[in-house]
């Protein structure tokens, strides 16, 4: 977010050490202390499976938290720009999913991240952006994983019958940056990187790419499974393409998933 920054905005960030997003006194002395223009919400629980057994840390940083931003903005005159996922829909659609679609999140994750939604929602001043399958040259995220099995195992087995799109996150900061000029209107808004895939397809791509910009040295065979091969605790959406029309007619930067892919490879091949 910060390195995607235009040359007109100052931010003020704050890690959770030096902030406990579920302390609303804190976070309300936070807010009056800075007096920002926006709050930008990069804090969630995102241990997907292990939400399952953390359902009320997941709800008070998901769900909880957000509620204090959105009142923290309403008493302090300032917006929230709030990041959710594409786990709030069930998968069971077989076309892409608009802001305006009924949400049925099936795990504790995506319950907790769509109370977030309607918490911010409810004080009137928010925008609400869901993305998926979001990466990056930095942090813990399915290239980095990947890349690091690629070096150690003689074949991998990724699954392929799960269908979304892969984002990248820098496109995702400049998407938010551009809404934020634009003093967008509240709401709920869609942005992924353009393209569909399997993590299959992905998994095969990030070797593709790997391998042409020398972050490998060899090529491992990739075993496509199916999702009842490999069980987890929290059921994923089997489809979660998010329909990104809307928001592209004002935020017209997309790329296809590929590409940015590509960008990002580079990016961490020279860092």
């Amino acid at each position: 977010m910060v390195a995607c920054r235009p040359a007109a905005h100052e931010v003020v960030e704050t890690s959770e050490r030096e902030l406990d997003v579920t302390d609303e006194s804190a976070l309300m002395g936070a807010v009056n202390k800075v007096r920002p223009d926006w709050i930008v919400n990069g804090a969630a629980y995102t241990a997907v499976d292990k939400a399952e057994s953390e359902p009320e840390l997941a709800k008070s940083i998901n769900d909880t938290a957000v509620g204090s931003m959105a009142r923290a903005g309403t008493r302090h005159g300032c917006r929230l720009m709030h990041i959710s996922t594409d786990f709030v829909f069930d998968g069971a659609s077989n076309t892409a999913y608009t802001p305006d679609d009924k949400p049925n999140p099936t795990s504790v994750y995506g319950v907790t991240k769509l109370g977030g939604e309607q918490q911010a929602l409810a004080e009137g001043h928010a925008i609400v952006v869901r993305t998926a399958w979001v990466y990056a040259s930095v942090g813990r995220n399915f290239p980095l994983t990947m890349l690091r099995l690629m070096r150690e195992k003689p074949e991998i087995r990724v699954v392929a019958d799960q269908i979304g799109t892969p984002t990248w996150a820098t496109g995702i900061a400049q998407t938010l940056w551009s809404l934020m000029d634009l003093s967008a209107a509240p709401g709920l808004y869609h942005w992924t990187d353009l393209g569909v895939a399997t993590w299959y397809d992905f998994a095969v791509a990030i070797q593709e790419e790997a391998l042409a910009c020398g972050l490998l040295t060899r090529a491992v065979p990739i075993i496509p499974i199916a999702t009842k091969d490999y069980p987890t605790p929290a059921r994923r959406p089997a489809f979660s393409v998010l329909n990104t029309e809307s928001t592209r007619a004002l935020v017209k930067t997309a790329h296809h998933w590929r590409h940015n892919l590509k960008v990002m490879m580079h990016e961490l091949g020279n860092s």
